[in-house]
């Protein structure tokens, strides 16, 4: 483990953290919030997912997340949206490659060498914050667009590893819209079967455990009807009887000006579930 950045935030210390990371098989960097409280005991972990194009410093220079985290007494884990190193397949276009790894196990050449951010997420990362950090071995798991995508299809995927789920602007169903189709072709190839473990209206449809789950969707978010579509996701949750909190914010777009909006009750919802 190699700190690259240390800072004192809100009592707490906000670290970038560098390491090898087997299932990208490149070098990775996460950002690390460690509260006042993790000096003297032992704290829960709330991972977030940034979206497209984002690295780990969008959420810990954007979001304000720090001063709520402090409060509560979370640690918060923020990794990078993709691979990187100059090994690593690329393509025109940021919705694809670099900055764009969609939380997915890619099984298509050439992105299956590096494209398994899902297994990283999953469980290299939590393995690595566990035996690095005092933790109390609860989580929970939250993101912004194709990081709510992420966090929500991680934890339904995972039910009983999470204590709660949540979600600014996700992209709820990438199997019926441009975003996922495209980049699930190239990552997980033809068969679209197989795009259903990486689609939350598809998971929600099975699953086997329920998750408290909390969505925030402005409704002047510029991407709302085309990639978005959080109607797919409640009349899913309403078939299966799965709970969930959607809530459609009057006039707030898809911009971290949203997400510093509400990340203060985001951080408040998980933390009431870490503590059950």
């Amino acid at each position: 483990m190699d700190i690259v950045e240390r800072r004192r935030c809100f009592r707490g210390t906000q670290l970038v953290i560098r390491h090898a990371a087997a299932r990208v098989g490149c070098t990775m960097h996460v950002a690390v919030f460690l509260p006042p409280q993790a000096e003297t005991s032992a704290c829960p972990v709330l991972y977030w997912l940034s979206g497209l194009t984002c690295t780990e410093q969008n959420f810990i220079t954007k979001a304000g997340a720090q001063r709520y985290a402090a409060e509560h007494g979370v640690i918060l884990v923020a990794p990078d949206t993709s691979p990187r190193g100059a090994d690593v397949a690329d393509a025109e276009g940021y919705d694809i490659g670099l900055g764009a790894g969609f939380y997915v196990n890619a099984t298509e050449a050439p992105w299956a060498a590096h494209y398994q951010m899902a297994a990283y997420v999953e469980r290299e990362l939590p393995a690595f914050i566990d035996a690095n950090f005092r933790t109390t071995g609860r989580q929970s798991i939250l993101g912004h667009s194709m990081g709510g995508h992420g966090a929500l299809t991680i934890a339904l995927r995972n039910p009983r590893a999470y204590a709660s789920v949540s979600a600014f602007s996700p992209i709820v169903a990438p199997t019926q819209v441009p975003w996922g189709r495209k980049v699930f072709a190239a990552y997980l190839g033809p068969d679209e079967s197989t795009w259903q473990a990486y689609d939350a209206c598809a998971l929600v449809a099975n699953a086997e455990a329920h998750v408290p789950m909390r969505i925030d969707q402005g409704t002047a978010d510029e991407f709302l009807h085309t990639q978005l579509r959080p109607e797919l996701l409640q009349a899913a949750c309403q078939r299966v009887g799965y709970p969930l909190d959607l809530r459609m914010q009057e006039g707030y777009d898809h911009s971290y000006y949203f997400i510093a909006s509400f990340i203060g009750e985001h951080i408040a919802f998980h933390a009431e579930a870490l503590r059950l």
